[in-house]
């Protein structure tokens, strides 16, 4: 391991207190933890936020966000998908009703045209990425659109190089050019959309020729994607993070979202809208209700009857009125209103932009309970820890993936030391806060979910085991719906067609860090497959192949500054600094640089260059543009 690689998180085996903010954590039984903990949060209940990651399975999720809102009294509950999948939650469900992919992960086996925009799954989705080669195989063209030329980008027909931020200029010259041609599919767009005319007026200023200016894309390979997407008989359109990690990344969906709604390619077997979340069961917190404004099935809060409904098997009143996202809790915890948070599952030390702001403001809080298999972060700062186990491996429950796919997890070992089952520690804390709850398994959770959640009833354990998973919605126990969403806008009777799907109306917004003569190179992050996320359960064998964190430069940018593989060179934007190796990697272009997104934890720093500014609408933080300028280090000459 070398000096800049991370050590692995040692796994929690005990519970561990503080005794006072200046002492250390200290082994503890679980009665005392537990005891200190229902304290801790009793006096503050009109104080409190829950944090549930995606590492937590869906049961845990539905049990954490069901403590939040019957045994403190609070909507102020969010998941990790704050932190990547939220602005496509928001415009899906914005734009069709339910915020989840609309097509299933095998259709991309059988579709003509397949669009990676801003994703490189094949190091951030492995798994997914095997579909895509089935798809390609099977003849399907493959474009890739993202500022590097990823691993993904090699497998495919055309490359679009976009500069990073200029995602809405692009989407908008592709849907011109295709209004333009006559490729729009006008007898969709007439039967199962709205607000047309407006987008028409919205991109019709941008010209390929314009917007190879803004965006560097030249104006033949805008118009080559355009025309093929349009053209197909069936088009799946992807995106990840290099898209929702903007500050404005709802509006960047949403431009994406209007391509399908011009072209028909939504609703119909091999048409569709793919999101590629970050983590592994990020969707399954959107659904369990681990979200501020939505109840268990994607149910709205400010919904009455929804409401009545939870309340009368909770027997408690959900308070009806939104609570706090990730962003807004944190900006709370800065002014003292929110004074203790529960972190389930979730290290937002390491997953947040603004580290430094994040330490001091978890440390600032009255009480802070953490709950997971690992001493985080995060954990180092509780002044309650709760050894849970982990999660698909030491107990039993069902995630969900990207396509809607809810899987049964089994328990194959048994947890270490004293680590206990999320479940069974949310259940111990809501008896020590007057709320009796038995659940005699993971089971019985997933049939209280599938009793409130119109689009899980269908699903019981044996018929989850038996179909080896079943997509949402599956509202029958005896029938399995089609794995593609929103084929109702296909319908010709406008009843069973319903709402109609809205365009909507975007513009151009540009990074808010820009480069200048002081900070010339913009720094995007992202994923590798040894790095992923916050690194949590990579452990000590993920650690012995990792070649660890280093700033990516094109050979050009490498020779300018006179540095060479391996090099450490300072990293410095407006916000901070941190040390670092070079590597160079020639499908970078000049101008720009690629670190992880965890990149100050493995470099040497005090803080992130990363941005801190948020999507005002969906809380994801600008991961992916900041400008920065690289600084050769001084020789250091040791006399003696």
């Amino acid at each position: 391991m070398t000096d800049h690689e991370a050590k692995p998180y040692p796994r929690l085996t005990h519970p561990l207190v503080r005794d006072t903010r200046d002492e250390p954590l200290r082994r503890a039984s679980w009665d005392e933890a537990l005891d200190r903990a229902a304290r801790g949060l009793r006096r503050n209940r009109d104080a409190f936020g829950l944090l549930s990651g995606a590492r937590a399975t869906n049961e845990t999720h539905y049990v954490a966000q069901k403590f939040a809102r019957v045994v403190m009294g609070t909507n102020n509950v969010d998941s990790c998908d704050r932190a990547c999948h939220a602005p496509s939650v928001a415009d899906l469900a914005a734009v069709f009703g339910s915020g989840g992919g609309t097509s299933s992960y095998e259709e991309m086996e059988h579709t003509d045209v397949i669009v990676l925009w801003g994703s490189d799954p094949r190091v951030a989705h492995p798994v997914f990425f095997q579909h895509v080669l089935k798809g390609i195989r099977g003849g399907a063209r493959l474009y890739a659109v993202d500022p590097r030329r990823t691993p993904s980008a090699e497998w495919a027909d055309g490359w679009l190089g976009l500069n990073v931020g200029t995602d809405i200029p692009l989407a908008h010259a592709i849907g011109r050019e295709i209004i333009q041609a006559g490729l729009a599919n006008e007898a969709f767009i007439e039967r199962a959309t709205s607000g047309f005319e407006e987008y028409r007026a919205l991109v019709e200023p941008w010209t390929p020729s314009l917007a190879q200016k803004v965006t560097g894309v030249p104006a033949a390979a805008i118009r080559e994607l355009a025309h093929a997407y349009a053209r197909a008989d069936r088009a799946q359109l992807c995106w990840g993070l290099g898209v929702t990690g903007h500050h404005n990344g709802t509006g960047n969906v949403r431009a994406l979202i209007n391509l399908s709604l011009l072209t028909g390619h939504v609703g119909r077997p091999g048409s569709g809208l793919q999101p590629l979340s970050g983590g592994s069961n990020v969707q399954g917190g959107v659904d369990m209700g681990a979200l501020p404004h939505r109840l268990p099935g994607f149910q709205d809060v400010l919904d009455r009857g929804a409401r009545l409904k939870f309340e009368s098997a909770w027997g408690a009143v959900v308070p009806p009125h939104y609570g706090l996202n990730l962003a807004e809790m944190f900006e709370e915890m800065e002014s003292g209103t929110l004074r203790a948070v529960h972190c389930l599952a979730d290290n937002p030390v390491r997953s947040r932009s603004d580290s430094a702001a994040t330490v001091r403001r978890l440390k600032a809080l009255d009480f802070l309970v953490v709950q997971d298999a690992f001493l985080t972060d995060t954990a180092e700062l509780a002044d309650v820890v709760l050894p849970a186990t982990a999660d698909r491996v030491e107990s039993d429950g069902t995630t969900t993936s990207g396509e809607r796919r809810v899987q049964r997890v089994r328990k194959a070992v048994e947890p270490p030391g004293e680590a206990r089952d999320d479940v069974g520690i949310l259940c111990e804390l809501a008896r020590r806060l007057g709320h009796e709850w038995r659940y005699a398994d993971a089971e019985a959770v997933w049939n209280e979910v599938r009793s409130l959640s119109p689009d899980h009833h269908g699903m019981t354990y044996e018929r989850l085991e038996r179909h080896h998973g079943i997509q949402w919605p599956c509202p029958d126990v005896d029938r399995i719906e089609p794995p593609c969403l929103h084929g109702r806008l296909w319908e010709t009777d406008p009843a069973a067609r319903g709402r109609l799907a809205p365009f909507g109306i975007v513009r151009h917004d540009p990074p808010v860090d820009l480069t200048d003569e002081h900070y010339p190179i913009r720094l995007t992050t992202g994923r590798r497959l040894d790095s992923y996320n916050t690194v949590v359960r990579g452990g000590s064998f993920a650690s012995a192949l990792r070649r660890g964190e280093f700033v990516e430069l094109c050979p050009e940018d490498a020779e300018r500054y006179g540095v060479v593989v391996g090099e450490k060179v300072r990293i410095s934007s407006r916000r901070g600094s941190v040390l670092a190796p070079v590597w160079i990697d020639t499908a970078l272009r000049p101008g720009l640089a690629f670190m992880t997104l965890r990149l100050t934890d493995e470099a040497d720093g005090t803080d992130r260059p990363t941005v801190g500014a948020a999507c005002p609408i969906a809380g994801t933080a600008e991961f992916e543009a900041t400008a920065v300028r690289i600084d050769k280090l001084p020789v250091v000459t040791y006399v003696g």
